[in-house]
């Protein structure tokens, strides 16, 4: 195996990184090499939510909505 392509990291890549983490509560961030070379970034991000409030707010009546007069 050749280290001909390592990937490298310069500065604008790692500051890319660091921000795609940056925030980040829940999720991933993959780094995506072609050739020994970062071309691309994503960033998943998942929201999570309290079962408990999330059931009880299921139950409240939501309030019904009102007709705009033209």
């Amino acid at each position: 195996m050749s280290n001909s392509n390592a990937v490298q990291l310069d500065d604008v890549w790692a500051e890319r990184i660091l921000s795609s983490v940056k925030g980040l509560e829940y999720g991933n961030v993959q780094i995506i090499v072609h050739d020994g070379k970062i071309v691309q970034i994503e960033r998943t991000e998942r929201k999570r939510f309290d079962s408990f409030a999330a059931a009880s707010q299921s139950r409240a009546r939501p309030e019904p909505l009102k007709q705009q007069s033209r």
